[in-house]
């Protein structure tokens, strides 16, 4: 390995060992001071409001957008605007979550009396116990770091990673206390792959009315030929006259016929169909759909109502378009 390609590998090492030491000591500070906040942001009736400049605000940008996400409602205010009438976006029903390493940010030391004006509680996330901060703040966040990962052991490096790790532990400690739940993450992710697993219903996608390949079990094979091929979906779907599900034929079923020696014109369709056949009802997770379809490697399924009842249809065509495979 050539020597600058060696350092640049030990510089890369030196790098993840410091940052990952900077979270192992966060450990022994999670106690008393991690519940206060906890219980502030349980307490809280409006929003979480957090704040910080620089790389703290973009560490706190993430972090509101992490609470958001996962039941505690939360936004970004900048400091920098807060100042020139982004205050205006606080109510006294909030917390405000204040980052800054220093602990010591113009910018945010500057709207503190406003804060207190507005009696709004304020957590604070700093590397200095004894800052302008940490003493004004109702709960303190301890965030220091013995280095930077940076050589100069200037660049906001260790101590960022520490502060985004220590948010979220909040965040997940808060996630937790709120019995918050996967749909409910779902809900606040609809248009993201998770959501669409978690809240998409079969009956959202399913072919229904007149789309559905429906044939009787007496009717001529050849009739529900023509059906599969007019309906597209790959199968005919067997209803009994009550319309209650009495079994299936999939293209897979024609062409095993075809390899022997059967005269499919003097079938009826109750002598080749499969029954019972797997289905799923209208109101199953469309995950649960597709989950059957590779569990059993077939590729469409007739959909059924709490009776039995032939409602729908789908395949796995219809599961890619809508985004949950």
């Amino acid at each position: 390995m050539p020597a600058d390609a060696a350092q640049r590998r030990a510089q890369a090492l030196r790098v993840l060992e410091i940052e990952s030491e900077a979270i192992a000591g966060l450990r022994d500070r999670v106690g008393e001071a991690f519940e206060a906040a906890c219980q502030l942001c349980l307490a809280c009736k409006g929003r979480i409001v957090v704040t910080g400049m620089g790389k703290s605000g973009h560490i706190g940008s993430k972090l509101a957008a992490t609470l958001a996400s996962t039941g505690s409602p939360a936004f970004f205010l900048h400091p920098g605007e807060a100042s020139h009438g982004d205050l205006g976006m606080i109510t006294e029903d909030d917390v405000l979550l204040a980052i800054s390493y220093s602990g010591e940010t113009a910018e945010l030391v500057t709207i503190l009396p406003l804060i207190a004006r507005l009696d709004v509680p304020m957590v604070s996330m700093t590397g200095n116990a004894q800052s302008t901060l940490a003493r004004r703040a109702a709960v303190h966040l301890d965030v220091a770091v013995p280095e930077e990962a940076c050589p100069l052991n200037l660049a906001p490096t260790a101590s960022t990673t520490a502060t985004l790790a220590l948010g979220d532990a909040l965040a997940v400690a808060l996630l937790d206390s709120r019995d918050f739940t996967a749909e409910d993450f779902a809900r606040s992710h609809p248009g993201g792959s998770l959501g669409k697993r978690l809240l998409l219903r079969v009956s959202d996608i399913m072919h229904s009315g007149d789309e559905i390949p429906l044939v009787k079990p007496s009717d001529m094979l050849t009739e529900a030929l023509v059906v599969m091929s007019r309906k597209g979906l790959g199968i005919a779907i067997v209803a009994d006259q009550l319309g209650h599900l009495a079994g299936i034929f999939t293209d897979g079923d024609l062409r095993r016929l075809l390899d022997g020696d059967t005269r499919i014109r003097e079938l009826t369709v109750a002598s080749v169909m499969t029954s019972p056949c797997r289905a799923i009802t209208e109101g199953s997770l469309a995950a649960e759909a597709v989950r059957l379809m590779e569990t059993h490697a077939i590729s469409a399924l007739p959909v059924i109502d709490g009776n039995e009842k032939v409602v729908g249809a789908v395949n796995i065509h219809d599961l890619l378009r809508s985004g949950v495979m």
